[in-house]
């Protein structure tokens, strides 16, 4: 469950903290947990419910109110997980569209609908990695729901705005959280305005001058570990033929880490991966030129 302090918890409700603090005295909601140190915790999912029902109602005291009695507040991976594991498409989809009510897309997709396959995917044993996988019915389930609804996002993502191109090798396999964490990535940087072509790892390295002359990248990002580091190697050295100069960058660890590759990481979400790849970008001094490690 996500967890926020006072101070972020009182700026999405757009009142000062000691206002906050003035609301659990008087009315007991919302309730946060303490930590060991004696600092509040609040319930993201008890916040947001509760700005929505501030908004509806300008009223607190009503608003509380209407939060109580909705009770389970917008969206949560726990409730998207449980819905996912019943088969429902229908209570999915509608669970989706609240979180969109309070949240950005990409907000939604980074603390709602991965989460909620991760937890599924760690009942199923799968790790992201594995070398085969034969998931329960609901984890399959909640895969396929998953990457539909990333697809179906991303066809009407507005269009490009942006000159920087981004070239997305992706090593997962199907049915892994890489490769849902890859699509969530591609979807994020074109909503950034990236130009974005995603590939798959097993491609023929000496046929891919086409695509890298439409594109023109400014980053290579590889995702996903199921690929050999000879297999990205041959790959990147055919994108530094024809577009010398270009970033490398690891999302989520597709490389192997021994500490001595030149290769710097972003993410571990597919938003903090966006704000990073921009960062590398924009930045002409940013250390992550194409790596020798490779």
């Amino acid at each position: 469950m996500s967890v926020i302090r006072t101070n972020a918890a009182a700026a999405l409700l757009g009142v000062s903290p000691n206002t906050l603090r003035s609301w659990e005295r008087r009315f007991g909601y919302p309730t946060p947990r303490r930590t060991e140190g004696g600092h509040r915790q609040f319930d993201l999912a008890e916040i947001e419910a509760l700005r929505q029902a501030f908004v509806e109602t300008g009223d607190v005291s009503s608003a509380i109110s209407v939060a109580r009695e909705r009770g389970e507040g917008p969206s949560t991976p726990a409730r998207l997980r449980s819905a996912l594991s019943a088969f429902s498409e229908q209570k999915a989809d509608r669970l989706m569209e609240e979180s969109m009510a309070v949240r950005s897309l990409e907000r939604t997709v980074e603390l709602v609908l991965l989460p909620a396959l991760q937890g599924l995917a760690a009942g199923n044993g799968e790790e992201g990695h594995s070398d085969a996988l034969a998931g329960t019915p609901e984890y399959c389930f909640a895969w396929r729901y998953a990457t539909g609804w990333l697809a179906a996002a991303q066809r009407v993502a507005p269009p490009s705005t942006r000159d920087e191109g981004v070239l997305i090798f992706d090593a997962s396999r199907q049915l892994e959280m890489d490769g849902l964490y890859v699509q969530a990535l591609e979807l994020c940087a074109r909503r950034a305005g990236l130009r974005v072509l995603a590939l798959p790892v097993d491609l023929d390295s000496t046929r891919i001058g086409g695509a890298l002359r439409a594109l023109r990248p400014n980053a290579v990002v590889l995702g996903g570990r199921c690929a050999s580091l000879e297999t990205v190697g041959r790959l990147v050295y055919a994108t530094r033929q024809s577009a010398e100069g270009t970033l490398v960058l690891d999302y989520r660890g597709a490389l192997s880490h021994t500490g001595a590759s030149t290769v710097p990481r972003i993410g571990p979400g597919p938003v903090e991966a966006v704000r990073m790849l921009r960062e590398h970008i924009e930045d002409p001094a940013a250390p992550a030129r194409v790596a020798r490690a490779l």
